[in-house]
Formats: structure tokens, sequence, C-alpha cells
């Protein structure tokens, strides 16, 4: 059903392919950039991909102005506010992110504060509160899972009050997001397991939640296919195709979400990730089956629908339509459990040791977040709650 009344919006430029790198000076020059500034991690660094990318660009002649390689595992506003300084101080004129959601995240809040003035980032925190164009940006996505190299949102952890900051605005999209599979063919099995799963759960929840549109619904199904059809086959063998297809299914879910937004996984998972430091894509692997199940009362048929693009035509026609939303729900728990055998990635509360008596902060944080407003099924204290004791075992 095509809504009365809807949005899409996705003005950034996607590069992708097996020899993507080399395309950025280019991009950098026809953008105006002449002096980035590389935003990434030691990880990235150690791992050899930070060579890999400047390597593909050496014959252009492009010089980096600096590399700022301290990126957390979770982005913070100590972190930004200290790398906006030194972009200043380093004449820098644009930048290029090359990892996962949290250096992303960083250097879309880095491009705030330089750009908006100030030197404090919770200061712009909040929904569509940036007024000026955003320096350059290019991102390179190091795994494929986050999608943030096409979505309008940073999520940013202000550590002194035990919270994560969600930014959302167009302005933050990257100009252009570059998906080269040599980015993340060597990423370990478990990392691929939480990326894939995030980005399973990023489609899946762009398709359910109320903001969805004939055009996301496109994206989300094409990315939740790449991911089923690759994730599990990708963590047993490797191979650039594979690489490259979950690449752009990341790419695809971000796309997606971006403009039909997520709903009470992500309101959850945002919620544990500041409270108990579990990361991004496990909660969202813990959560979204009892999300599903919580929502199947008002949203059956589409839950029901998931199972084509989850499990392939076949499945899909010879399970009754009453049957498959519960279906689509065993579906994805059995690749939990297949995901589980091969990289160790867990399913519960139990297993990333979070404690029960954490359940209330959680759920009032989860509450407090703005996904939960898209979310089918209103929730409560107690809904979130409940939700938290399912997915504690």
């Amino acid at each position: 059903m095509i809504p009365e009344y809807y949005e899409f919006h996705n003005p950034v430029k996607i590069i992708s392919g097996f020899n993507a790198l080399e395309n950025i000076p280019h991009e950098l020059l026809f953008l105006g950039g002449s002096r980035p500034m590389i935003v990434t991690d030691k990880g990235i660094v150690g791992a050899g991909l930070l060579k890999v990318m400047i390597d593909a660009c050496s014959d252009s002649g492009v010089r980096f102005s600096s590399v700022f390689d301290d990126v957390p595992s979770d982005s913070s506003k100590d972190t930004v506010n200290t790398a906006a300084k030194i972009f200043h101080e380093t004449g820098s004129d644009s930048l290029v992110a090359i990892g996962g959601g949290s250096v992303i995240d960083t250097a879309k809040g880095i491009n705030i504060v330089v750009t908006e003035g100030g030197t404090d980032l919770s200061d712009f925190a909040g929904a569509d509160r940036l007024v000026k164009r955003m320096k350059p940006f290019i991102a390179v996505p190091t795994t494929s899972g986050t999608g943030s190299e096409v979505t309008v949102a940073a999520v940013i952890a202000d550590m002194d009050k035990h919270r994560k900051m969600l930014f959302t605005s167009s302005r933050l999209l990257p100009d252009v997001a570059v998906l080269d599979h040599r980015m993340t063919l060597n990423l370990p099995p478990y990392i691929t397991a939480s990326t894939g799963m995030d980005a399973l759960t990023h489609a899946i929840e762009a398709y359910i939640c109320l903001q969805k549109n004939p055009i996301s619904d496109t994206y989300a199904n094409a990315a939740i296919s790449l991911v089923c059809e690759n994730l599990v086959e990708t963590i047993r063998k490797s191979t650039p195709k594979r690489r490259l297809a979950l690449a752009n299914a990341s790419c695809l879910a971000g796309s997606a979400f971006s403009n039909s937004m997520v709903g009470m996984v992500h309101s959850l998972g945002h919620a544990l990730g500041g409270v108990c430091r579990v990361p991004h894509g496990v909660a969202m692997n813990i959560f979204l089956p009892h999300a599903l199940e919580y929502n199947m009362k008002k949203v059956p048929d589409l839950i029901g629908e998931l199972l084509l693009f989850i499990s392939g035509s076949e499945t899909y026609a010879s399970t009754v339509s009453a049957e498959r939303p519960s279906r689509t729900i065993h579906e994805i728990r059995q690749m939990q459990k297949t995901l589980k055998s091969l990289s160790g990635l867990p399913y519960n509360l139990k297993d990333v040791s979070v404690s029960k008596n954490s359940f209330r902060e959680i759920a009032t944080a989860a509450l407090n977040d703005g996904s939960i407003v898209h979310n089918p099924e209103e929730v409560d204290f107690d809904d979130a709650m409940m939700i938290l004791e399912k997915a504690y075992e």
C-alpha cells in the first residue's frame, strides 16, 4: 500500500566495485577538497587497511593533512571535540573516514563542530539543528553493518552522562560512499556476523516501521536478500564477491532506514549500549526476534512478507499465509544459532553478562530514545521490561 504522503532522500554518490578506492582523489577534487583529514582507528591502521587506501590514492598526488586514529569502539563526544581541534590546527578542509560506524559517526561529529562552530558537540544534539553546509566528506566503510555511509544519523556517547546522543540531519550525509571488498575481505567471523545482523535489523525495521514507503521497501527487501544469501556463506568462506555483496546490503539497508526510520530493536539496543556498553550489532542480534514477536499483533502481514526475502520463494510459497510471521522469526533464530556456532555471536543478554539489576535503567533509556516512536506497536515501561526478561535467556 502506498502511503498518502512520503519522502525519500539519498543524495550520497555510491561508488561500489573491486577498484572503488582508486576513485577517491577524483571525488575529492570534484568536491573541492585539497587537504583532507583522515579519520580512522588504530585497528584499521594495524590491519593495514589505511595503507591500502593511501596506496590506492598514491598516483593521484592527493596529500592528506593529518590522520586521526584515536577513535574508540563507541564514538564519544570528547573524541569528536579533540579531533575537531586537530582539524583546525592542521588546516584541513575535508574529511575521509575509513572505518566502521563509530569512525564514520565520529567524522560526522567532527564535521558538525568544524562547520557549525563552537567547541562542544553536545550543543547540536537532536534533530535538524544544523544550518550550514558541511565540509566535503567521503566515507569508506570497513564493516558491512551500520550503513553510516548513507544515513542521516550519528550516535555519539556522552561518557560523563552515561548516555548516547542522537544527531539527525540530512546535512550529515557524506558526499560520497566508497564500497570496496578490500576493506572487509579479512574481517573476523565475529565482527562479520554482528555487523551483518546489524544490517539485517536495519532492513527489517525499515520494512515494518511506521514511516515505511515503497522506495525504502525496495531498498530494504534487496538488503535482506543479500544478507541472508551471503552472511553465513561469507563466514564459512570469505570471497571478494560475497564481501562486496554484504557491503552493498549494508548500504541499501542504511538508505532504507534513513528514510523509514527504525523501531524498538534500536531503542533497546541504544539503551543497552549506553548502560552496559554492549556493542551495537550484538544488541541488534539479541533483540531482533523478540521485537518481531512483540510487533506481530500489529503488523503480521508485513512480518510474514519478510519470509520471501529471508528464505526465498519456495519456502514462502510452501508456507501458508497464517504461519508466515512465525516462520519468519523461526528462520531468523535458526540463522542466529548457525552464526553462534560459526562465530560465537551471542543471542541473549545472559551471554553478554548483562545483569538484571540494570533492566530498569535500560528500559527507561529505551523509552527516551527517539526510535521508539516509529515502532508499529506502542511500547511502555512494562513492555520494555518484558522484552528484556525474554531476551535474557
